[in-house]
């Protein structure tokens, strides 16, 4: 296998100014959740242009394409997410976005790129791959439900059931041309909630005449702070925090309603399912001791990412082949989503991160406007990508 190790090497080395220009193509063209309709075409295009079958419009926008290599591997499924956030970019990149409001900010044009350098990798060298790779171009990461659950019941999908899904996603605090993996539980399932406190309005000044819905929404907020903090087991990993409240009072003025949004994040689906249930019930004996009521709508979103112990073994001691052993560290949990998390659930699954950070340690955060990506992973990801797929196909140890 070390001969197939130079060659993919030297194809990505000789590939990088390709990928890169996919890269900014990408990156100054974005385009928001479900609507990636020229993303989608500039993907399907460049994969037709390299003798890739592909399958178009896959719950909307998505794509897969297909490498056949001889018949007696496993099916890799590799995943890429099409979408931009919402979000008016501020960088100094000559290669901006150019659609107002929509930005790669969380590096899905970095891995748009590097599937693509790996689609051409694996192209080149497919006489050497022993079984089938599915090259998954997904819709709608960033909002949910998600595009992950239509790619994986579309019949495409369906008919070419990975035993393997691998994907990786950049991280800014990891320094460029280090990766990392952690085995078992690696990321949050995510909830969004939304409680409508209701009390009633009235004079500022003649309490006696109103039921402050202010009063009753910061109660209920304490209530359900103390309950996670004191409520949750030890070993599971859990968030519950509110980002908005929003009354439409004034100085003098008690409003009618408050309105408040959060989000629930945890590692386990039982306890999931329990604070569901504990946010609605605490919730409303909360209004209702201090004379109010609410309405709560609980927006279930992905589960919980889970790397396969096994298969993450594997990639991690293929990638330290790969990178050298130095440049492969281990991960810590993360309360983010990603929905991922769907194929993670119902097929082995590999979830890691790679480095995109600079020498001065400037850390550009994920979701900022001012996030800036060190290209320079475009080097090393493609390769790496295609390294750990031939000798998974492969049935390598």
């Amino acid at each position: 296998m070390e001969k197939l190790l130079d060659l993919i090497r030297n194809h990505s080395e000789n590939l990088f100014e390709q990928i890169r220009t996919f890269r900014h193509y990408l990156h100054a063209n974005p385009e928001l959740s479900f609507q990636e309709k020229q993303t989608s075409l500039f993907i399907a295009k460049t994969l037709r242009g390299n003798n890739i079958p592909v399958f178009e419009t896959i719950g909307g926008t998505g794509i897969i394409g297909i490498i056949e290599g001889q018949p007696n591997g496993k099916t890799i499924g590799i995943r890429a997410e099409l979408d931009a956030l919402p979000i008016i970019e501020n960088t100094s990149l000559d290669f901006s976005s150019k659609n107002s409001g929509a930005m790669h900010a969380c590096g899905h044009d970095i891995h748009m790129a590097s599937l693509l350098g790996t689609a051409i990798i694996i192209n080149k060298l497919k006489n050497n791959l022993k079984g089938r790779i599915l090259l998954v171009f997904e819709s709608g990461e960033e909002q949910i439900p998600g595009g992950a659950k239509q790619i994986i019941d579309s019949n495409i999908f369906q008919q070419n059931i990975p035993d393997i899904m691998l994907t990786f996603h950049v991280l800014p605090e990891l320094a460029l041309g280090k990766a990392g993996f952690r085995e078992g539980q690696y990321m949050a399932s995510g909830d969004e909630v939304y409680i409508t406190v209701k009390g009633k309005g009235g004079h500022a000044a003649l309490p006696k005449t109103t039921v402050n819905p202010i009063v009753i929404a910061s109660k209920l907020i304490l209530n359900l702070k103390e309950f996670i903090d004191n409520e949750t087991p030890q070993q599971i990993p859990s968030i519950l925090s509110f980002g908005k409240i929003q009354a439409n009072g004034a100085t003098n003025i008690i409003p009618n309603e408050v309105f408040i949004e959060g989000t629930f994040r945890t590692m386990d689906e039982d306890w999931r399912r329990k604070v569901h249930h504990f946010i609605e019930e605490i919730s409303k004996k909360t209004c209702i001791e201090l004379g109010g009521n609410c309405e709560i709508e609980i927006r279930k979103g992905y589960p919980s990412i889970y790397n396969n112990p096994e298969i993450t073994r594997k990639s991690k001691r293929l990638a330290e082949h790969y990178l050298d052993p130095s440049n492969v560290i281990d991960l810590d949990k993360r309360m983010t989503t990603d929905d991922f998390a769907y194929f993670s659930q119902v097929i082995p699954s590999v979830f890691f991160r790679m480095g995109v950070g600079f020498e001065n340690n400037r850390n550009y955060q994920l979701h900022s406007s001012t996030f800036i990506a060190n290209e320079e992973v475009l080097k090393y990801s493609s390769g790496l990508m295609a390294w750990i797929s031939f000798n998974l196909s492969n049935k390598l140890d």
